[in-house]
């Protein structure tokens, strides 16, 4: 019998729907939302409502894509916890309210887990590039900078994570500094792209062991762009892509030095990356960089399942609802949690 999951994402301003077959993916529908770039930034009320009007025509349009009724879904998969409450509340509401119309089972998901098992989607039964455990995984957003022991879907262990602020957060609050707009981790980007990583340089934190620290960056950042600005108003204007590319090149350097210590200590040579940070173009060429030099076996998502995303709440769901891993009704949304 086929085992069909409809996964619901909804913790922050994408609402996503996806329909994963016997772990091979049907569909993926993704609603962002434009609303928030005129304020620099998520407004939380503004997300959830938007979750509200676009819940229903994004599950429709999921299950549409598939060729799949929802009378043939074995369970939904949503997305329980880390996010924004009001956002969480929209998914977590409707995917109660719709496992109890069919009477199927609900597979509660930690966002987080989500991002770092989006590595198993697959889209064919040909599709074999999947981690063999144990792997390491930099896991970096916008809120979070984790590097995670996997081994297993259901079995994971922070080796290290931001003591302060994450690396996504970082190039964002730069990025808005520099007048530049938001996101700015897509701007930064392709802005770094066109020049000199080298042109500029930022204070780099000295935190023993494997956690980060980005703190002191924005601050270094800050404070060297409040002093050119004072000699030159127009200094970003003119030296905005060296900027954004020594920005760049900063915090790459400071996500794959501990990256390269854990890989070192533990013997794993699996690593894979995973969050939003993992479509940023200098991170992944260092990847490739360091599976070149080091000989690591690299894992790299495609761009549609580095952001949020329903497939890789489906697939996980997929796991855990094959160990018959459900979630009761009664059971809340949360805002704040760690990969435990």
């Amino acid at each position: 019998m086929d085992t069909i999951i409809l996964g619901i994402e909804s913790s922050c301003d994408d609402t996503s729907a996806a329909v994963i077959k016997n772990g091979v993916l049907l569909s993926s529908v993704i609603a962002s939302q434009a609303v928030h770039e005129a304020y620099g930034g998520v407004v939380p009320e503004l997300a959830s409502r938007a979750h509200q009007q676009n819940i229903v025509p994004v599950v429709h349009e999921a299950l549409k894509r598939a060729g799949v009724t929802k009378e043939q879904l074995s369970a939904v998969a949503f997305t329980r916890g880390p996010g924004l409450m009001g956002s969480l509340l929209v998914g977590v509401s409707f995917a109660k309210g719709f496992a109890r119309a069919l009477d199927i089972p609900m597979v509660e998901v930690n966002h987080l887990q989500g991002h770092v098992l989006a590595h198993f989607i697959k889209e064919s039964e040909d599709d074999h590039n999947q981690p063999n455990y144990p792997f390491i995984c930099l896991l970096v957003s916008g809120g979070n900078s984790q590097i995670i022991r996997v081994n297993a879907y259901n079995n994971m262990e922070v080796l290290g994570q931001t003591i302060d602020d994450a690396a996504g957060e970082a190039i964002d609050k730069c990025s808005k500094v520099m007048g530049l707009g938001y996101p700015g981790g897509p701007i930064i980007d392709k802005l770094a792209r066109q020049g000199n990583p080298k042109a500029f340089s930022f204070s780099k934190p000295h935190i023993p062991g494997y956690d980060y620290s980005f703190s002191g960056l924005k601050t270094s950042f800050l404070y060297s762009l409040r002093d050119w600005v004072k000699e030159d108003p127009d200094f970003v204007e003119h030296h905005k892509t060296d900027l954004a590319a020594s920005l760049e090149h900063t915090i790459v350097d400071i996500l794959m030095d501990k990256l390269r210590k854990v890989v070192k200590d533990t013997g794993i040579n699996e690593v894979a990356v995973a969050g939003g940070v993992s479509a940023n173009n200098g991170l992944r060429n260092a990847f490739h960089e360091h599976a070149q030099k080091y000989g690591w076996k690299i894992y790299i998502p495609k761009f549609g399942y580095t952001t949020d995303n329903a497939a890789m709440i489906a697939i996980t769901g997929y796991f855990k609802f094959l160990d018959k891993d459900f979630c009761s009704i009664d059971k809340p949304a949360y805002s704040r949690v760690t990969i435990k």
